[in-house]
């Protein structure tokens, strides 16, 4: 498998917590050396580990954020 690198350049919000420590995170994330991209998946920060998650460009995060605040809750 090929090796990556990434590192969180902004922490923006926990959005849950489950209860063996894992966290749904959205952050801004730089992978490969690249420029940051918003993401969104669950992390354990203690145990180095992250799960499957999404990456949005600035116009894809734009384009969720007027989808959400459209729906009612």
């Amino acid at each position: 498998m090929a090796e990556f690198k990434y590192e969180i350049t902004e922490r923006i919000a926990v959005l849950s917590e489950n209860n063996k420590g894992w966290t749904k995170e959205l952050n801004k994330v730089s992978w490969n050396d690249r420029a940051p991209k918003y993401d969104l998946r669950d992390w354990h920060h203690e145990d180095g580990k992250m799960g499957k998650g999404a990456t949005l460009t600035d116009d894809e995060i734009r384009n969720l954020k007027e989808v959400l605040n459209a729906i009612e809750l």
